[in-house]
This record gives structure tokens, C-alpha cells and sequence, in this order.
């Protein structure tokens, strides 16, 4: 068994299934924030989980209790506001109380950084979000600039569109633009696990997606 225990965000999602299982295979000690709790029938020793929701202050603190990574793959819950930045917000804060350094999160391609070179595709889109969904795709944005002011070990990773598949394919990172039009959610898994020791990406967000 790892020694680092991970808190897990959004781990009942659709791409955070594949990483809660892809950590239990590496046999990583994982601690879940549930809204649902009597949904999850996931059994194993490895498990724990705190009830609440990433809004809540006080459900965050007990997630990351006893904790020694934080990795978020969250999604936006239908039909309530934006919930990315305050949720990072309420992260960063718990992650000082508990001496948390390591925050590895997933986002979308509408995400800019000062170093980006988005190809025309990429750009389309990212304007395309911006015109359909403003208040989410803004409040992402909120999001990594909130990270690039904070003093934590974050890895903010951009993503097309996740492929819901155990298959595998060989992937790319790019700091600048993202090059390819999917990921499989199982890639992204090995990804983001790789992430707890790799610091390649530290104060980084990197574009993740699968080259044909």
C-alpha cells in the first residue's frame, strides 16, 4: 500500500470513477467527498469518505484531514451556479490548515495561460464557451488565476473531450496548445496519478489529450 493518502474530488463523476479505480489499483489510500453517499457501492478497505459538497467549508476540512494530496476532477452540478473557483477557494484554504501542498485538478480547452498558441480549432471553441456557457467558462478562468496567485504545488490539466473508455493511446502534454481532439478517461487517469511524484507540471496547466 502508498503511504500518500489522496483526497479525491468529484470522484463519482464520469472521468473521476476511472481515477478513483485507477488509484485503488495502485493501491492508494483514498478519502471521497460524496454528496450521495448511499449511491456509492464502491467496496474497498482502501475507501473512505466525508458527506458533503465542495461549497461547504466544513465537509472540504474533513476530506482533507489525514490527507496528503488533493485531486480534483470536478464537475459542474446541473442547474446551480458556477462552483469552480469557489471550490478551489475553499480547497486552497483547508490545504493551509492541514499543511497540503500537492493540488492536481482537471479543466476545459477554454482555459488561457500568457504562454498559450492556440490553433484556430481550439480558439473557435474556447469562443464558442464563452458565448454558451459564460458563466462556467469565466469561472474557470477565475479558477487558474486564483491558482497562479496561490503558493501551492498545483497542476491545473486542460482537457478536450474525455472518451469514457478503458482503452489506452498514446498521449501528449503541451504547455502551449492542445493538439488533438479527445482523451480517454483511463489516460487521464494514469495521468493524473502519475502527477503525485512527477513535478514536471508544478505551477503549471498543461493541455492532456491522445495523438492519432
Amino acid at each position: 500500500m502508498k503511504t500518500n493518502k489522496i483526497a479525491v474530488i468529484g470522484g463519482t463523476g464520469k472521468s473521476g470513477k476511472y481515477l478513483v479505480q485507477h488509484l485503488l489499483r495502485k493501491e492508494y489510500p483514498v478519502k471521497l467527498l460524496l454528496r450521495h453517499p448511499e449511491n456509492f457501492m464502491v467496496k474497498n478497505p482502501l475507501i473512505e469518505w466525508v458527506k458533503g459538497d465542495a461549497r461547504d467549508q466544513k465537509a472540504i476540512d474533513l476530506l482533507l484531514e489525514g490527507c496528503d494530496i488533493v485531486i480534483s476532477t470536478l464537475g459542474q452540478p446541473k442547474g446551480e451556479r458556477s462552483i469552480f473557483s469557489d471550490a478551489t477557494k475553499n480547497i486552497n484554504r483547508s490545504m493551509h490548515d492541514h499543511g497540503i501542498r500537492r493540488y492536481i485538478v482537471t479543466t476545459g480547452l477554454s482555459v488561457n495561460t500568457p504562454a498559450d498558441q492556440k490553433n484556430p480549432g481550439v480558439k473557435i471553441a474556447t469562443d464558442w464557451m464563452y458565448q454558451n456557457y459564460p458563466e462556467t467558462t469565466g469561472d474557470k478562468q477565475k479558477e487558474y488565476e486564483f491558482l497562479s496567485e496561490s503558493d501551492l504545488d498545483w497542476t491545473l490539466v486542460r482537457l478536450p473531450l474525455i472518451n469514457l473508455t478503458e482503452e489506452s493511446f498514446t498521449t501528449e502534454a503541451n504547455l502551449t496548445d492542445c493538439k488533438g481532439e479527445s482523451i480517454s478517461a483511463a489516460d487521464l487517469a494514469e495521468f493524473l496519478v502519475l502527477q503525485i511524484e512527477d513535478k514536471t507540471y508544478y505551477r503549471q496547466s498543461p493541455f492532456l489529450y491522445s495523438v492519432k
